[in-house]
């Protein structure tokens, strides 16, 4: 890390305290003397799966999402419970949001949902290795499944209906792959 662009926390005080997240500002010194406030959210953290069927077909579900007042179509995702293994969040995610269980599944990369003011790291897995499961979504959950090709993908975000980073980066992932069609 650069020394040059660190900057020393100096006071922190907790804003808020959720059921997902934290929300805190933090006083801090900056790399030239002054100071300055930075807001900051913490989340344990999250998952998504990239799940192929047997025809090549993208699993994705359709739900709204609040913040957005909106429904859109996403690839399965969900927070990693603390201390829970990503591996296992993924495994567990894809089977409730979308009745398919993984019989093998690889870890593809994480990435920062959002580094300029939250802490979230989504972990990315690949899966083209499912099974019959159980569907099971939690109780606040109302989403629908299905099964879209790479031209409906693409058609899908030319109509802002997948709007998100982690469905984006999945398709474009599968276009390099060559394994959607």
């Amino acid at each position: 890390m650069k020394q040059e662009f660190y900057e020393k926390t100096l006071a922190t005080k907790s804003i808020f305290q959720g059921k997902v997240i934290e929300l805190v500002v933090k006083d801090v010194e900056l790399p030239d003397g002054n100071t300055s406030k930075r807001e900051i959210v913490h989340h344990p953290g999250a998952v998504a799966i990239i799940a192929l069927t047997k025809d090549k077909k993208l699993l994705v579900i359709e739900q709204f999402r609040k913040p957005l007042e909106k429904t859109i179509i996403e690839i399965p995702a969900g927070k990693l419970e603390k201390g829970e293994d990503p591996l296992e969040c993924a495994r567990r995610e894809l089977e409730e949001e979308t009745g398919f269980r993984a019989i093998s599944i690889n870890f593809i990369t994480s990435f920062y949902t959002s580094p300029g003011f939250a802490d979230e790291l989504i972990h990315i897995y690949f899966t083209d290795e499912i099974e019959i499961g159980e569907v099971n979504p939690d109780e606040d959950e109302f989403l629908s499944v299905l099964e879209v090709s790479l031209s409906e993908a693409e058609q899908l975000i030319e109509e802002q209906k997948i709007h998100d980073a982690k469905t984006i980066y999945a398709i474009q992932y599968l276009k390099l792959k060559g394994g959607l069609t």
